[in-house]
């Protein structure tokens, strides 16, 4: 409790003093703002990336879907058919009928190289068709040793 010291004389008593002393409570808040400065940009993702926020409806999926197939040799493919770099623009103006705002599905190989994939998607941009799919496989989580089912073993009577 604090207490002052005043020049009366009639009295040998203290008198209490109701103040509330805040600088201890300044202190601890100074210090607690330097730890929130401090640890503040520790806790942020080390990559800044600005992704766009997207609310459009799904799209229906396309009667016909048009593939596109890279191959490990990187050659390219409508469905069986091998087509040529050089005569793709025409084999795709064929099968869209000429409707550059069809989207094209891309599937590669996973042994193709990034730039090399890169290097087929810039075609499709320059061929026009801007609209571009990346198709991969969708996999289910893989079991847990513990959880993988055991092995089938043959009866131990023999066989016939």
């Amino acid at each position: 409790m604090a207490g002052s010291l005043n020049s009366r004389t009639d009295s040998d008593d203290l008198d209490e003093s109701h103040e509330i002393n805040v600088t201890p409570f300044i202190d601890v808040m100074l210090v607690l703002l330097i730890i929130f400065m401090v640890a503040a940009p520790l806790s942020t993702v080390d990559v800044a990336v600005d992704l766009p926020a997207s609310n459009a409806p799904s799209q229906p999926r396309p009667d016909e879907p048009i593939f596109l197939t890279v191959k490990e040799d990187l050659t390219l493919a409508f469905g069986n058919d091998m087509v040529g770099r050089d005569e793709l623009k025409a084999r795709l103006d064929e099968r869209t009928n000429g409707k550059l705002d069809e989207r094209i599905f891309v599937r590669a190989d996973k042994a193709v190289d990034y730039g090399d994939l890169m290097e087929v998607l810039n075609l499709l941009r320059d061929t026009g068709y801007l609209k571009i799919g990346l198709v991969g496989l969708e996999t289910l989580p893989t079991p847990s040793p513990s959880e993988a089912p055991a092995a089938a073993t043959p009866p131990a009577g023999g066989g016939p």
